[in-house]
């Protein structure tokens, strides 16, 4: 069965594109949210990569009283353990895939593309980038937590048992709490990945010093090959 494309903003860095970036936005957000980093980044001119931008689909969400937003899956409860809905995270998954399928039909390679994400963005991002069967270029985690980490072992693949992982937390996150990316960090790392951590003084956000590192991740990870 075919999976049917998300909508999605491009913007490319430079023209002729051999790297891309999709990057996944945060629950009740959309794919807006995020496009001005890209001018913040200040990339170097080369390579040029093309940022993609999907809008989650809008669905209830259990937690916010049943209203419906855009969003990667359902969230049921406030803790950790039974917080996502597992049919939402692998549907999103496979709209993932499905843009970096097409991304590879455009001429980029699966080596050249990074997954990032922003909460529940970047949940899905980590979900999605560790079971990729093909190797990537990265994966960005912002503010975010590993979705069923007792199950990585069994289910990462190989192909991306080395893929470099970007991971950043606010020590002031009131929605997405601290020790659950850290307990994320923790799982990823005890199961052989490679986790570059940064936590910054800010609650459910992202700084500009953030941003600066990220941009350095991105230069070192879609350097020429």
């Amino acid at each position: 069965m075919t999976t049917e494309l998300l909508s999605c903003i491009e913007q490319e860095s430079g023209a002729n594109p051999s790297a891309a970036v999709i990057w996944l936005h945060g629950l009740g957000a959309d794919g807006n949210d995020f496009v001005p980093v890209v001018g913040e980044m200040r990339l170097p001119p080369s390579p040029s990569i093309r940022f993609i931008f999907p809008h989650a689909p809008v669905r209830p969400v259990t937690l916010n009283g049943g209203m419906a937003m855009r969003a990667w899956y359902d969230i049921y409860n406030a803790n950790l353990s039974d917080r996502a809905d597992l049919a939402g995270v692998r549907m999103s998954q496979a709209q993932v895939e499905a843009l970096i399928a097409r991304e590879q039909a455009r001429g980029i390679a699966a080596r050249r593309i990074v997954l990032a994400g922003f909460s529940q963005g970047g949940a899905i991002a980590l979900y999605t980038g560790v079971r990729h069967a093909e190797r990537l270029a990265g994966i960005v985690a912002l503010s975010c937590y590993l979705v069923r980490g007792n199950e990585l072992a069994a289910e990462a693949s190989a192909a991306n048992r080395d893929v470099p992982i970007f991971m950043a937390h606010g020590t002031q996150d009131p929605m997405v709490r601290l020790e659950w990316g850290d307990a994320s960090r923790r799982a990823l790392v005890a199961n052989g990945f490679p986790v570059e951590w940064h936590t910054y003084p800010m609650p459910h956000s992202v700084v500009r010093e953030e941003i600066a590192a990220i941009s350095a991740f991105l230069a070192r990870v879609l350097a020429a090959p």
